[in-house]
């Protein structure tokens, strides 16, 4: 009978000890600081947000919920028929991207309005190319956004990397601290995705490039008798760019030239033919954070959305704000 007794009281003691532990780490997982919706938009604890948003195509001001925001980017940025994961891994980077830019620029250049269709501004919009599919991927993602210690990530985005994603100081020239969420990570895109997009070439003539630079970058390049990479980041991109007698980050010298034609920084080629000078490349985009071709190869081989996002982003969390 004692001994019962004793191995009941062992028994209890060690209940006593391990349950608490089990229900406080179970508490800890359910109070991960939440990145706080930007008071500007905020509708409350739970409460699905509603933005304005400057609609550039009629030039008016709407008044949407965010998740129908949402819907309209992932139909611009996204083929529609594409895996229903990718779609949805891009409504979360489209749900954190709004709420980051409101709560970093204060609201829309254009005024007035929290955010605009406007691609250069913030993403792309498309309604008219919503469907099923897309309306199913918001749905399974409703409310989720990206978080790295209670804050709003930045939510980078890109068609293709070419098989290798880039930092943000190397394919954006990224002026602020390296997030330490981002990563050069090895993309699953490298032989994946048309011809322009997993490899291209770019033509520029020399007067065009002397007059490019000189009036997007205030640079005079002089007699253009020389091109070469300087200098290449982590992943290989090029950083600095040698243009006759100018020197250019790679980056802002896409941006002048066009980034439809200089389709990325990670050249394999830059040379003199003649009168022109010549590049190619591999992957389409700055490079930085989700490449979008690597989530759809990553979402046909069954990953879920929350496994593409932290595939891409290290170190975050995948947190839910509204119902």
């Amino acid at each position: 009978m004692r001994t019962k007794l004793r191995v009941l009281l062992v028994m209890v003691l060690i209940l006593t000890l391990v349950l608490p532990g089990c229900r406080g780490r179970q508490g800890a997982e359910k109070t991960h600081e939440l990145p706080k919706i930007p008071d500007k938009i905020s509708r409350g604890q739970g409460k699905e947000p509603e933005l304005v948003v400057y609609e550039v195509e009629s030039g008016q001001r709407k008044k949407m919920k965010l998740e129908d925001y949402v819907a309209g980017v992932v139909a611009g940025e996204m083929e529609n028929n594409w895996p229903v994961e990718a779609l949805a891994a891009q409504a979360i980077l489209a749900r954190t991207y709004v709420l980051e830019f409101v709560q970093d620029k204060g609201a829309s250049k254009f005024g007035n309005a929290h955010i605009s269709t406007d691609f250069e501004e913030a993403q792309a919009w498309n309604p008219g190319k919503i469907n099923d599919r897309i309306k199913k991927a918001v749905e399974m993602t409703r409310g989720e956004v990206i978080s790295y210690k209670g804050n709003f990530v930045k939510a980078w985005f890109h068609s293709h990397a070419g098989g290798l994603t880039a930092t943000a100081k190397e394919g954006l020239n990224y002026k602020e601290e390296e997030p330490p969420y981002i990563a050069v990570v090895k993309s699953p895109d490298e032989n994946a995705g048309p011809e322009g997009k997993r490899v291209w070439k770019a033509v520029f003539s020399k007067d065009e490039l002397r007059r490019l630079l000189r009036e997007k970058l205030g640079q005079d390049t002089g007699e253009i008798n020389e091109v070469s990479v300087v200098e290449r980041g982590p992943s290989g991109r090029a950083t600095k760019i040698k243009i006759g007698n100018a020197v250019v980050h790679a980056a802002d010298l896409r941006t002048a030239l066009d980034p439809m034609r200089m389709r990325s920084t990670l050249l394999t080629s830059l040379r003199i033919e003649q009168d022109k000078v010549v590049m190619e490349g591999k992957g389409f985009g700055h490079g930085v954070g989700m490449s979008q071709w690597g989530a759809r190869v990553l979402a046909e081989r069954g990953k879920s959305p929350e496994d593409i996002i932290k595939y891409y982003f290290k170190g975050v969390e995948i947190v839910k704000l509204w119902d």
